[in-house]
């Protein structure tokens, strides 16, 4: 085997361990727990054999060292961008609207999103209101952008769901 072949195994075996290892941690914080249990054997294997390849091989480059590390990153880009796609994720955004908008919070529920609001005030003493909005993480520049022709100043916050039951939500 010459050098390119050894570092084009070493990348692309690397590539797709990190990418599978990647996701498994996703799938570890999500209480994906059968399914990275099983991506996580097979992570480790190939992980394995790819660090057996590179330390025992006679050939001696730094390419070897720079297909290994290329490898990590294109996996880890790769299984960061599959984990975003694969994976649904729900999240809440908290909205504090001035209530000079209130009439306007029926166009976020005419475009199928399902609003709770509760009135609040804010720290300047001016009557706000608040609206919980469970979604589809999918959904999340869409609604942000909703938001924003209501009001451009209104103050969101975003927080990822690990768990929903019953309501609704786009």
């Amino acid at each position: 085997m010459n050098v390119l072949q050894i570092c084009l195994i070493i990348f692309f075996a690397r590539m797709i361990d990190v990418s599978l290892g990647t996701f498994v941690t996703v799938l570890t914080v999500k209480s994906k727990r059968i399914l990275a249990t099983i991506l996580g054997f097979i992570d480790v294997l190939i992980w394995f054999f790819v660090v057996k390849q590179a330390l025992t091989t006679e050939i001696k480059s730094m390419w070897i060292a720079i297909s290994y590390a290329l490898g990590y990153a294109i996996g880890t880009f790769i299984g960061t961008t599959l984990s975003n796609r694969l994976i649904n994720e729900k999240v809440c955004m908290q909205v504090v609207l001035d209530e000079a908008y209130e009439n306007k919070i029926n166009n976020i529920r005419n475009k199928g999103y399902a609003v709770s609001q509760v009135d609040c005030t804010g720290k300047d003493g001016i009557k706000r209101i608040m609206l919980f909005i469970e979604l589809d993480k999918k959904h999340l520049n869409n609604l942000k952008s909703i938001i924003r022709n209501i009001d451009e100043k209104a103050f969101f916050i975003v927080n990822e769901t690990k768990y929903v039951s019953n309501g609704f939500f786009k």
